[in-house]
């Protein structure tokens, strides 16, 4: 059955219900009209047919659709029952969120119309959320939103069964809600001279010259609140703090340490100036916001950040030095600590609980804290062992800024690589986790970093149809996932995206590759097309692949230098974009090589053989070719297996100094014969491409088997860098000999 996500249990069969303009919607004891008046406007929008609504109908009476309460015979919170019976049919909730998701389900099984009848297919459909928390969250300081298109948004996540909203209104970009105690929030804060133009890792920077800003109303806020509160939705607001605080800096240069003056960041990153933690208008300030943000927001959580918040500021802030030694507190950590316990307990005489990222965890997490876990999991681990609840939304697996697709063409991106298929395999509960432990992951959520989607229509480009993953990820039950299944009903979701205005990305839809070492290491290409029976025809020669081009059948051992590109026909007609990848073979091309610091982070692709796979990372650095050493040294030693003949040395360094990426201080090949002894042939120090450094060295002819490559880290990042007094990353990927 075509439901997203997948119900709990699902049985189809049996005679159609027809539903006519004269079938009417019944609504029973204990609910209100409001979900039976959105279910009429939804088959009104996509079937073209106006139903009537009969409140309080006898539940005997015969014909209809009739919406009742029973939590004895629908026992969890939100859960539903939903059949779909020649006479009638019968949406039974636990509560009136269950009647409302049983009508979104139905609201699914509808095909679209022309003001005929429409035949919905018979059914019995018993379902309930796996996680009470369903999230989505939203970054409007980068770039902000009119409040149609958010109520748009919550139309679309409602009918997805994600019932939170996250909503990051404040950043070093901009301050986004109306604070009537502090005007200059909204005169200076809410605006930021310039935007940056292109990726951050591009130099020269480039801006556009335009005054860009806007904020919230409390009345609209309000009005947000109330609207998703219909659709069984919780908007938590996010008032960043201690760091990421720039914005409203500009507006009140007192509440920093140096006392500025400051202006909004123009781009993105991660800044210095941050709140002054030992001055006590700091703690006075946020309370008075807290006090109009609670009066807003009725739902239980206020999101308050505590990331990415450097202590360089705070090292050497007298009143901060002074808080340290007044409070007992270790250091500038536990100082961070105190930050977030503070306003922990100020949110609780106002009946609120505090959730931030992982980094809250810093010092000591403050009593009742929830912690939303996204550096990774660990965080999230750590929580649930200290019996706190936990949010799970990693980075790596549910950021919706992340690249969709690896296709060269595709827009701009924050990073990473997130596909569809990667997202629907997420597990939010870590293996890790006893089973009580378990009990605290309470939900998972995805996050919308919006400093590449200036435009709505770029935003929905990103979040869908990976939105769809997420809200089965968090809703239906926990076991093996069947992603062919799931695209397939995927596929039949997207008129019901356009009826409700959004128009999904179709990147699911590329020929996409996995590559592992067959014999004698050389690469092993594995293609793959999401559509069934695809018929993929590709080329080695560079080629554009046309109807007439080998048919792909079987995994393609690439044993010599060439590059393979592929898509899929439909007869004459090639329906995917050209996939491509470009494969160096060579003497090192699958030989072993031993790494004496191991990679970290995102740049740890889990074994060594990506460093002679035959393939070169990209610019985007997403790709899952580079080995990052996050402040340790490059010391790999490459293993021909016999002596051999060589000519030159190479690898690929990246330096994105805006990405906290250095090139090597110093990087040296070495040669050996027996693995002890190591003679130097080649050394560099110079890196000075902003991207890419392709290393390509002659060297005079020498025998060897072993060739070490060693880099040496710029270890903290120098005063006056992007990131600085933080680790440099250090990155390279393929290892390159030739006779």
């Amino acid at each position: 059955m075509p439901i997203i996500p997948q119900p709990v249990r699902a049985r189809a069969g049996g005679a159609p219900f027809v539903l006519t303009s004269r079938t009417a919607v019944h609504t029973g004891p204990g609910l209100t009209p409001s979900a039976a008046a959105r279910f009429r406007q939804y088959v009104c929008t996509v079937g073209h047919l106006t139903l009537s609504l009969q409140p309080r109908a006898a539940t005997g009476a015969a014909g209809g659709i009739y919406l009742q309460l029973d939590s004895q015979a629908v026992t969890h919170p939100e859960g539903y029952r939903l059949v779909v019976a020649p006479g009638r049919i019968t949406v039974t909730g636990h509560d009136e969120a269950g009647v409302f998701y049983g009508l979104q389900s139905l609201s699914q099984l509808l095909p679209a119309g022309t003001g005929s009848a429409l035949r919905v297919p018979g059914c019995v459909v018993e379902d309930y959320p796996r996680f009470g928390y369903r999230g989505m969250h939203l970054d409007v300081s980068r770039h902000m939103f009119p409040v149609p298109v958010l109520k748009k948004w919550l139309d679309v996540l409602a009918f997805y069964k994600i019932n939170t909203l996250h909503w990051h209104l404040t950043d070093d970009q901009g301050w986004r809600l109306e604070i009537k105690k502090y005007p200059r929030l909204q005169i200076v804060a809410a605006y930021r001279a310039e935007t940056l133009i292109g990726h951050k890792k591009e130099l020269p920077h480039r801006f556009d010259g335009q005054r860009y800003g806007g904020y919230y109303t409390q009345a609209e806020a309000r009005e947000l609140v109330r609207y998703a509160a219909e659709r069984h939705i919780t908007v938590i607001p996010e008032i960043e703090m201690p760091g990421h605080a720039l914005a409203a800096l500009s507006a009140y240069p007192a509440l920093g340490c140096t006392g500025g003056p400051y202006q909004a960041a123009t781009f993105w990153g991660v800044f210095d100036d941050v709140y002054c933690a030992g001055n006590e208008d700091t703690f006075t300030f946020l309370a008075d916001v807290l006090d109009e943000v609670v009066a807003i927001f009725p739902g239980r959580y206020v999101h308050i950040g505590g990331d990415e918040c450097p202590k360089t500021r705070w090292k050497v802030c007298p009143k901060c030095q002074a808080r340290i030694k007044a409070e007992h507190l270790k250091d500038e950590h536990e100082l961070q600590s105190y930050f977030i316990q503070r306003m922990g307990r100020y949110l609780a005489t106002k009946n609120k609980q505090l959730l931030g990222w992982d980094e809250i965890l810093e010092g000591g997490l403050s009593p009742g804290a929830t912690v939303m876990s996204w550096t990774g999991e660990q965080g999230g681990i750590e929580a649930a062992r200290l019996g706190h609840s936990v949010v799970m939304t990693p980075e790596k697996e549910v950021y919706l800024d992340y690249y969709q697709s690896l296709n060269p063409r595709d827009s701009l991106a924050a990073g990473g690589y997130t596909p569809l298929r990667k997202l629907y395999r997420y597990e939010p509960v870590p293996a890790v986790l006893t089973a009580a432990q378990a009990r605290y992951v309470r939900g998972v959520q995805a996050n919308v970093w919006t400093e590449y989607m200036p435009t709505p229509r770029k935003l929905e480009y990103m979040v869908f149809p990976r939105l769809l993953a997420l809200a089965e990820i968090a809703w239906s039950p926990r076991g093996p996932r069947n992603y062919s299944g799931f695209l397939a009903r995927v596929r039949t979701h997207d008129p019901l995206l356009g009826a409700l205005g959004v128009v999904p990305a179709r990147n699911y839809d590329e020929v996409t590759d996995s590559l592992r070492a067959g014999p004698g290491g050389l690469p092993l290409l594995k293609l793959q097309a999401s559509a069934p029976q695809s018929d993929i025809r590709f080329t080695t020669d560079g080629q554009e692949p046309t109807a007439q081009s080998q048919k792909y059948t079987a995994p393609l051992l690439i044993s010599q230098s060439c590059v393979v590109k592929a898509s899929v026909f439909a007869g004459s007609r090639r329906t995917q974009p050209v996939y491509s990848k470009e494969f160096t073979v060579g003497p090192a091309t699958g030989k072993a090589v031993a790494l004496a610091n191991p990679p970290a982070g995102n740049y740890n692709p889990g074994t060594t053989w990506g460093l002679t796979n035959g393939v070169a990372g990209t610019s985007r650095y997403n790709d899952g070719q580079w080995y990052g050493f996050s402040g340790t040294d490059l010391v790999a030693t490459l293993d021909l297996g016999a002596p051999q003949q060589l000519s030159s040395v190479g690898t690929n360094v990246l330096n994105y100094h805006w990405q906290k990426m250095w090139p090597p201080t110093k990087l040296v090949f070495s040669v050996s014969s027996d693995g002890v002894n190591y003679q130097p042939v080649y050394q560099q120090t110079e890196f000075p491409i902003n991207g890419i450094n392709p290393v390509r060295a002659r060297i005079a002819p020498v025998s060897a088997r072993y060739i070490k490559v060693q880099g040496s880290n710029q270890g903290v990042i120098p005063a006056g860098e992007y990131g600085a007094g933080g680790k440099s990353w250090l990155l390279v990927d393929e290892i390159l000999v030739n006779y």
